[in-house]
């Protein structure tokens, strides 16, 4: 029984998963090569999911992403400690300081939104291939060898999912001036 069948699977589908391009990006932006991302989000996913267990999680977008920028915290500071190699300096009064340009951040955080929206209303194949070559970064090389497609079709629905990408926040953009 696929996971999204279950109520708990769904919930996980419709209020955490649907943020992982954001919160991805944004755990790159911040911390950069400092903490292993991949890492930071299955625990994020794991303490969101054992806490809704016991309590009401009222916002779970706020709560993932707060629970996320903690582990990745305590994940480079661990790394500090130890003495590990990290690439940028970690200035944590940066990051824990919740004033410094707050209205650039609410403006970015709406734009990832939009974009993430966007990308979840393309087709199946092509948001697959969308999100494995501008998300994770794959050549168009490795997402055709890992689909067993053809270069040519991942150029297409590339551009197919661009194009849509772009009508998408260009008529939310539109609405929002109207």
């Amino acid at each position: 029984m696929p996971p999204e069948s279950t109520e708990e699977g769904r919930w996980f589908a419709d209020n955490l998963l649907v943020h992982e391009p954001m919160l991805r990006a944004w755990l790159q932006g911040r911390f950069g090569a400092s903490v292993s991302v991949n890492d930071v989000i299955q625990e994020a996913y794991l303490r969101v999911l054992r806490i809704r267990q016991t309590d009401t999680i009222n916002a779970p977008k706020a709560f993932l992403f707060a629970t996320a920028r903690n582990l990745a915290l305590n994940a480079a500071r661990s790394a500090k400690v130890r003495g590990e190699h990290v690439s940028e300096p970690l200035d944590e009064s940066e990051l824990l300081d919740e004033s410094s340009n707050v209205r650039e951040s609410v403006a970015q955080y709406e734009e990832l939104e939009i974009l993430t929206k966007a990308i979840q209303s393309l087709p199946d194949r092509c948001r697959q291939i969308f999100t494995l070559r501008k998300v994770y970064g794959l050549s168009q090389a490795d997402i055709a060898r890992k689909l067993d497609i053809s270069a040519r079709t991942v150029n297409a629905q590339l551009a197919i999912g661009l194009n849509k990408c772009a009508d998408y926040v260009g008529k939310f953009r539109e609405k929002g001036s109207a």
